[in-house]
């Protein structure tokens, strides 16, 4: 079998650099801007037996000659379904630096670590091969992803600088960090089967493509769907099992359903475990812009309380504490009076498409959800075109868990139902304290 592409055939093996220029072709229309190199150059490493293409984990073989390969049907599986994403550069996710957030076990095995090289390249005090990737010319991308083309830089009180992208980016990174994960934990229990079960006297006969020896992700296990294993747990006392991070990664997201898990979300109210989700949902779950007791309601909440609203509802609602109340803790209770309860006082203004709403919402509050009498809640209209800045309402908080209540029984009957004072579900007779989050800063609360 040649080497070289094969006229009018997609199953024919291709040299790296070859399967280079290939990729960026196919993917030259993608809403997901890719790289050249993303075969040959680092973090890429043929020799390692794959190579990763977005979410996937491509085979590389060694032809007879020493040449490393890839088939070229893998090559174009992977530009398809990289074309069929779709990338919204306002939906934007965080990424870092953040300070404490826990190390993920299943990381440290990937060459990828897609979040620290980032960290990395851009320059952070004890970043991997900062010096290395910063030679002139050099392609820099992830999965063959060009992240520097979707990356926002924003300053905070003049000298943080935070980094974001778009949130499919995000995703897809996250895949093919698990892909790479699943990959190396296969290849290692092949070799620990070939050792234990075969003696050296009956070596084990290679799978051959002509006179080629191929490697597969053959027997990586998909992540498995939560079925409510880790309901009524507290946090505080589950992540204290050894082990715990390294378990969460066998689940599939519990409100996405299709991304591997990567945290646990929990009740920072009750201190109760919602479910295992991954990097993204978990980023979209939390309030945008959240402070000690101030919301930037913006756009995403449209699919948190709109498109996607049972899914989000029923996962809130996986807290015993909150399914018990018939509400949400006090940071998207505040979001969902602001983006939902006060939708028709924001004002609109003229512009060139007929009328777009005032300013940016905002929402604030004095006391806390454990003082309900006192607590309050500000919702506000921030940057108004006109220079305005006005205030939409002022809600007390037994009003708003009123709204939501009634709310969520047009809006989710079925969540509805399974809540209530009734539906305790095992909730304790003491009240559990509210746990501080590690994960990131100004974060406690919600």
């Amino acid at each position: 079998m040649s080497e070289r592409v094969i006229p009018g055939r997609t199953d024919g093996l291709i040299t790296l650099g070859a399967a280079d220029a290939l990729w960026v072709d196919l993917t030259a229309g993608s809403a997901v801007p890719t790289a050249s190199g993303a075969f040959t150059c680092s973090p890429a490493h043929a020799r390692l037996g794959y190579v990763l293409l977005g979410g996937h984990a491509v085979a590389t073989v060694r032809a007879s000659g020493g040449q490393w390969c890839v088939l070229q049907a893998e090559v174009r599986r992977a530009a398809v379904e990289l074309n069929a994403v779709g990338l919204d550069r306002r939906d934007l996710v965080r990424i870092g630096p953040f300070r404490g957030t826990p190390r993920q076990e299943y990381a440290e095995e990937t060459p990828l670590r897609w979040r620290r090289r980032i960290t990395g390249e851009r320059g952070e005090p004890g970043g991997p091969e900062t010096a290395a990737r910063r030679e002139a010319g050099r392609p820099h991308h992830l999965a063959g992803i060009d992240w520097r083309r979707m990356l926002v830089e924003r300053t905070r009180d003049g000298t943080r600088r935070t980094w974001w992208l778009p949130r499919a980016a995000v995703m897809l990174l996250d895949a093919a960090e698990y892909a790479e994960t699943q990959w190396v934990r296969a290849a290692r229990t092949r070799q620990a089967s070939a050792v234990v079960t075969e003696p050296p006297s009956h070596p084990r006969p290679a799978r051959e493509a002509g006179s080629r020896r191929t490697t597969g992700a053959e027997g990586t296990a998909s992540p498995r769907p939560y079925r409510a294993e880790l309901e009524g747990q507290l946090y505080s006392v589950l992540t204290r099992k050894p082990g715990m991070s390294h378990r969460v990664t066998g689940w599939a997201c519990a409100v996405c359903r299709i991304a591997p898990a990567t945290v646990l979300d929990h009740c920072h109210e009750h201190g109760y475990v919602r479910a295992p989700v991954c990097q993204s949902c978990n980023t979209l779950e939390r309030p945008d812009h959240l402070y000690s007791n101030d919301i930037r309601v913006a756009n995403r909440y449209t699919r948190l309380f709109g498109t996607d609203t049972d899914d989000w509802l029923r996962h809130w609602h996986r807290c015993p504490g909150c399914r018990a109340r018939t509400t949400l803790p006090l940071p998207h209770l505040a979001a969902w009076t602001a983006h939902t309860a006060c939708r028709s006082l924001r004002p609109t203004h003229r512009a060139a498409r007929g009328r777009t709403p005032c300013g940016i919402l905002r929402v604030s509050w004095t006391g806390s959800q454990n003082a309900p009498r006192s607590c309050l809640l500000t919702v506000a209209v921030d940057c108004c075109p006109s220079g305005e800045h006005r205030v939409l309402a002022r809600v007390p908080y037994r009003e708003a868990v009123d709204r939501f209540r009634v709310w969520l029984a047009e809006t989710a009957p079925a969540v509805a139902a399974a809540a209530g004072p009734d539906r305790l579900d095992g909730l304790p007779a003491q009240p559990r304290p509210v746990v501080a989050d590690t994960s990131g800063e100004g974060l406690a609360l919600f």
